[in-house]
């Protein structure tokens, strides 16, 4: 059986295979209540147990932590197989998944001689509490850094402040995006030493979803993606002990620094949700311009000129799609590297926007072969073009990345990807 995840990756490994067919198990549940999650504006709770009985809450987590050993190659399928079903919790499951990170990046950091020797233990025991929390607890984990601040030079700027306190630390501020919110069981919080003034003074911290002081914030009506649970959180002195933090000055700038592409090293899968909503609802409209007929010939309404022409357009637009998530994952898990860290970062800030655009102009072009009758807004096609126009903005804009690039090639310089309100 072709999986759905072969419509993106080549040349499955039998590991990368049972990966996927776990996935493949729970495509029809997600599909099935896909509509009700769109229209409701919810996160379907049901899903969590869902995934979490396939194993795939800790996809990415190695196997000595209770995961399934996944890689970045298997988490871009699994968004993009998820995406195909239910964009909103294909992009939910992604950020839960982007927490690995946390802990993936500070093990490889100090493998890698990052951090003085009595820094080492720190790091090594929040890191593997994550991994640990993914993979053999089977727990949700929500990943919050965005924040409204915005800073001309920097994509996300960190307001949210954490003080010394006794056995830990209090935290302080809003986060305005982050899926999974009051659906994960944990989140993962990024805030900046009190006093910081750069991004050096960056931390994360582990807390609990009903610790004192956390609250959500006012639910959002979105144009798309509705089910994700973004609201984000309000953090009024919510008490973090020292075992739940990764408090180390520089820590967090040293993690980032053993990524190998995106800055936490798996932005791409979020990418590859859109790319999976694009091949399906491509595929809807395969399906309808064969199936539906015109009244004065009887012929498949695919047989028309026009609709023909939005067949190409859609066609060159999702390979278009396709071919920089691929090359993107090439650059970022090729072994050895194919380029230098910092091309494969400036195609990162290129791919990002130009996979997200050409997902969306198919999800426009087969809302035009649906005409008048796909626009209602539980319609498949409706749907598509609104889940399709949250990737024009999610992290940074199109031409964000462009700019990055541009400063990169011109002045030797780019955006900072975070920085601290000073």
């Amino acid at each position: 059986m072709k999986l759905t995840a072969e419509k993106i990756l080549d040349r499955l490994t039998p590991a990368e295979r049972a990966r996927a067919e776990r996935v493949e198990s729970v495509l029809p549940a997600l599909r099935a209540a896909a509509p009700d999650v769109d229209r409701k504006g919810e996160f379907h709770l049901p899903h969590v147990k869902t995934l979490s009985e396939a194993g795939l809450l800790g996809l990415v987590v190695p196997e000595t932590y209770g995961g399934l050993g996944g890689g970045l190659r298997d988490l871009c399928g699994a968004t993009f197989a998820l995406g195909s079903a239910c964009p909103s919790t294909a992009l939910s499951f992604f950020f839960h998944c982007s927490s690995s990170s946390r802990g993936l990046l500070a093990l490889e950091a100090i493998e890698a001689g990052l951090f003085r020797e009595n820094e080492v233990g720190i790091v090594r025991a929040f890191a593997e509490r994550v991994l640990t929390t993914m993979g053999h607890d089977r727990k949700w984990l929500a990943n919050f850094a965005s924040e409204s601040v915005k800073s001309e030079k920097s994509a996300i700027t960190i307001s949210t402040t954490a003080a010394p306190s006794s056995g830990g630390f209090k935290l302080n501020g809003v986060k305005s995006f982050g899926c999974a919110t009051g659906v994960a069981d944990r989140y993962l919080v990024t805030a900046a030493l009190e006093g910081s003034k750069d991004a050096s003074g960056l931390c994360t911290f582990m807390i609990d979803r009903d610790a004192k002081g956390v609250r959500e914030r006012q639910k959002w009506d979105a144009i798309g993606m509705r089910g994700t649970a973004t609201h984000g959180l309000i953090l009024e002195d919510v008490f973090v002990p020292h075992e739940d933090s990764l408090a180390i000055p520089g820590a967090f700038a040293k993690c980032v620094q053993m990524s190998r592409g995106s800055f936490v090293g798996n932005q791409l899968a979020g990418i590859a949700v859109y790319a999976g909503a694009a091949s399906q609802i491509f595929d809807t409209a395969m399906s309808d311009l064969k199936r539906k007929t015109f009244e004065d010939t009887g012929r498949p309404l695919g047989t028309g000129p026009f609709q023909q022409q939005l067949v190409g357009d859609m066609a060159l637009d999702l390979e278009t799609a396709l071919l920089w998530v691929r090359r993107q994952l090439e650059l970022e898990t090729s072994e050895p590297p194919l380029r230098p860290k910092s091309e494969v970062v400036q195609h990162w800030r290129l791919c990002k926007g130009a996979a997200a655009e050409a997902s969306y102009r198919v999800a426009v072009t087969a809302l035009k072969t649906a005409g008048t009758s796909g626009t209602g807004n539980t319609e498949p096609y409706a749907r598509a073009v609104r889940d399709m126009s949250m990737g024009l903005v999610q992290a940074f804009p199109a031409e964000r990345g462009r700019l990055m690039v541009s400063q990169a090639l011109f002045e030797g310089s780019e955006q900072a990807q975070f920085s601290v309100r000073k």
